[in-house]
C-alpha cells in the first residue's frame, strides 16, 4: 500500500507538474503574438518622427515649427510623459505646468519606444504599421534609422509585430517608385527587418503596405498614372528576387471602390486597386459624428467588403478616436471632430465588424499632431502646459483616466479576435494592471 500511494503520488505530482509547465507554455505563448498571419489582427499606426534637441538629433521635429512657443507648435493633443524617467524627458523651453518644467518625449530614446510597446503588451494590442515617409527616407538613413532600430529591439522585447507602411506623401512622381524598392532592398539586406521574428507576415510573405496611391489631390501623391501604380504592385507581388516580394497592402482613398469623391477617377485605378492584396482605406476626417459613422457603414463598409471579397483580398478599415488640428492648420476648429469619451473609436470599430471586416487599423499611437493618439493623455487641461492650446481628455466634459484609448484599442483588439462580442455599446473598461 505504501509502494501504491508512493506510485499514486508521483503521478499526481506528475500531473500537476506538467499542468503547471503547459500552462506557463501557454502563458508565454499568449505573452507573443503570432507573426505569421494578418486574420484578426489590430494594427496601429506608429509614426515615430518627433525629436528633440537632447535627443541627439539637435532639433525639434513634428512638436513644432523650430523651438515651441504658443505660436510655433504643430501637435494638438498633450501626451502624458509622467511615467518617464530623467533621462526621456525633453523639457519645452518657456513652458511650465502650475510652475513646473513642462516635457514631452523622443522615440530616438530607446526607453522611451520600449515603453510604448510595453503599453502595447500590457493592453494586448497586436502590433504596429511603422510610417515610413519618402521624403525622409534618405535623412532616416544618414541617421542610421534610430528610431527603426529602437522599434525593432522593442517588438523583440515585447513579443508585438511591426510592418513598414510607406507613405508616398510628398513624393517625387519620377523618383518615389524607385526610392521604395532601393529603400525596401536595403531594409531587408542590411537591417534584416524581414529576418526579425516579430515581423508581421502574410501567406507566408513579409507585409509592406503603401499609403496614398490614389488619392486625387493633384501630385501630392504619386503616381497620376495607374499604369506606373500597377508595376509597384507587380514588383512586390512577384516581379522582385524572391528575398524582397511581399504582400501587398495598399493604403487607398476612403471612396477607392467608387473612384469617387477623394479618389482618382480614371476606370484603370480599379484595376490597381483589385491587384492588392490588402486595402486599407483612409477613413480619417471622412465622417464626424456617430449618426455619420453609421451611414459610412451602410453606404461605404458593406459595399466595400463585398468588392473586397469579389478581388479574392483582406479588408482593412481605418479607425480613429478624434481629430483636432487647430495648431497645425490654425484656421481649423479646435477640438474638430469630438472624441465622445470613446464612444467615437468604439461606434467605428464595431460596426467594422458586424460589416464583415476580420482585420482593423488605428490610426494612431503616436499621432499626437492631428489629435488620433492612442496613447496615454493627459485627462485634465490643468495637466497640460499653461502656454499655448493643447487638447486634453476632458475636452467634452468626460473625466477619463490617462489610457483609457489604450483600455479601448485593447477591447477593440479582443473583439476581432473573437474574444469579445460585439455590442454597439461602449464596453466597461476597468484598470489594466
Amino acid at each position: 500500500m505504501a509502494l501504491r500511494r508512493h506510485n499514486m503520488s508521483t503521478f499526481v505530482y506528475a500531473r500537476v507538474f506538467l499542468t503547471l509547465t503547459f500552462a506557463a507554455i501557454t502563458l508565454r505563448a499568449a505573452d507573443v503574438v503570432d507573426p505569421s498571419t494578418l486574420d484578426h489582427k489590430v494594427l496601429i499606426g506608429y509614426q515615430g518622427w518627433f525629436t528633440c534637441p537632447s535627443d541627439g538629433s539637435g532639433r525639434w521635429s513634428h512638436w513644432s515649427r523650430g523651438v515651441p512657443t504658443p505660436a510655433t507648435l504643430t501637435v494638438e493633443l498633450f501626451p502624458d510623459t509622467t511615467e518617464l524617467g530623467p533621462d526621456e524627458r525633453c523639457e519645452i523651453p518657456g513652458m511650465t505646468i502650475a510652475g513646473k518644467p513642462a516635457y514631452l518625449f523622443s522615440p530616438r530614446n530607446p526607453k522611451t519606444v520600449s515603453r510604448h510597446f510595453q503599453w502595447m503588451k500590457q493592453y494586448g494590442l497586436d502590433g504596429v504599421l511603422v510610417q515610413r515617409f519618402v521624403g525622409e527616407i534618405r535623412r532616416k538613413r544618414q541617421d542610421g534609422d534610430v528610431v527603426l532600430k529602437n522599434i525593432m529591439r522593442a517588438a523583440a522585447e515585447s513579443g508585438r509585430t511591426f510592418a513598414i507602411e510607406y507613405d508616398i506623401s510628398g513624393g517625387n512622381p519620377d523618383t518615389f517608385a524607385q526610392t521604395i524598392e532601393d529603400d525596401w532592398r536595403y531594409l531587408v539586406d542590411e537591417l534584416k527587418v524581414t529576418s526579425h521574428p516579430n515581423y508581421q507576415r502574410h501567406a507566408g510573405k513579409p507585409v509592406v503596405s503603401i499609403w496614398g496611391m490614389g488619392l486625387g489631390d493633384g501630385n501630392a501623391h504619386p503616381p497620376a498614372d495607374p499604369k506606373a501604380a500597377l508595376e509597384i504592385i507587380a514588383w512586390f507581388k512577384s516581379g522582385a528576387a524572391a528575398k524582397y516580394q511581399a504582400t501587398y497592402m495598399g493604403g487607398t482613398p476612403a471612396h477607392w471602390s467608387s473612384l469617387t469623391a477623394d479618389a482618382r477617377s480614371d476606370p484603370a485605378w480599379a484595376g490597381v486597386y483589385a491587384a492588392m492584396d490588402v486595402v486599407q482605406p483612409w477613413n480619417v476626417g471622412r465622417y464626424g459624428t456617430l449618426a455619420a459613422v453609421d451611414k459610412w457603414k451602410d453606404d461605404v463598409l458593406a459595399p466595400d467588403i463585398k468588392t473586397a471579397a469579389a478581388n479574392h483580398q483582406i479588408y482593412m478599415p481605418v479607425v480613429f478616436p478624434g481629430f483636432s488640428w487647430h495648431n497645425l492648420k490654425p484656421g481649423a476648429k479646435e477640438n474638430q471632430i469630438p472624441r465622445l469619451g470613446g464612444e467615437f473609436l468604439w461606434r467605428q470599430a464595431y460596426n467594422a465588424k458586424v460589416a464583415g471586416a476580420t482585420v482593423l487599423k488605428i490610426a494612431m499611437f503616436d499621432e499626437v499632431d492631428e489629435g488620433t493618439a492612442i496613447l496615454k493623455a493627459v485627462p485634465h487641461r490643468n495637466q497640460a502646459p499653461d502656454q499655448g492650446y493643447w487638447l486634453t481628455l476632458d475636452a467634452d466634459g468626460k473625466e477619463l483616466p490617462n489610457d483609457w484609448y489604450l483600455r479601448l484599442a485593447g477591447e477593440i483588439t479582443r473583439m476581432f479576435h473573437g474574444e469579445l462580442e460585439p455590442s454597439p455599446k461602449l464596453p466597461k473598461l476597468t484598470p489594466v494592471k
